[in-house]
């Protein structure tokens, strides 16, 4: 185990090396939090469809996607379509990682569609408005609201699992990390410092989910 002072001497030593990184981070996670919640939303809509065949493939799309590894859906896209499209390393993660996040989102806003009152849909229709036009002004609003506590640890899951995309030999935190520890066969030191990246950026992440949902909570009341 190092010590302190050797974890503390290789953390100031390598800083710079791990900004890069630590940006790309980012913004994979960012891509695919906002691919994967449009494609969230979209396959909810499909499931709470009275429309069977939509239902059908949503349910498939789900089964599939929890069903079957995130690592295994990164390899599917970078090295399966690569003949097709040149998907390249960023987006292959970035799109796994969104379609992997996409099924569990799409569940998070089934539930809060469905947690709305049935009395509004029925109100919306009374007031004259067509069935899409009551879901976008009135259901979709109120369901997105209650969607966020469980969004934001989705959110904080992606930025995680972001962590696979070093396997593609994306220069990620982790592919850094694997790579000085490669190099110096210093394994402990370096993991551990990645380790405590991870940990202020999904404490980063969690307060500002933190302040949505007291901006909302405000907003509310």
């Amino acid at each position: 185990m190092p010590s302190f002072a050797h974890l503390t001497e290789e953390f100031f030593r390598t800083l710079p090396f791990f900004w890069k990184p630590l940006l790309l981070t980012f913004e994979l996670t960012i891509a695919s939090v906002i691919v994967g919640s449009i494609i969230g939303l979209f396959v909810a809509l499909m499931k709470v469809s009275k429309i069977r065949v939509a239902a059908i493939i949503a349910n498939v799309y789900i089964m599939v996607i929890r069903g079957t590894p995130l690592i295994v859906q990164i390899f599917v896209l970078y090295f399966g379509f690569y003949k097709v499209i040149d998907l390249g390393q960023f987006w292959s993660a970035a799109l796994a990682l969104a379609i992997h996040s996409g099924a569990y989102i799409a569940e998070i806003f089934r539930g809060s569609i469905q947690s709305i009152d049935k009395g509004q849909m029925e109100a919306g229709l009374s007031l004259g408005m067509s069935g899409r036009q009551t879901m976008r002004r009135i259901i979709l609003p109120q369901a997105l609201k209650r969607s966020i506590p469980p969004l934001g640890n989705q959110f904080i899951l992606s930025l995680k699992e972001s962590s696979l995309a070093a396997f593609i030999a994306m220069d990620e935190l982790f592919s850094l990390a694997r790579r000085l520890s490669a190099e110096t066969f210093d394994e402990m030191t370096y993991f551990l410092i990645v380790a405590f990246y991870y940990l202020v950026v999904v404490m980063i992440f969690t307060y500002v989910v933190h302040l949505m949902e007291k901006r909302l909570a405000k907003g509310d009341a």
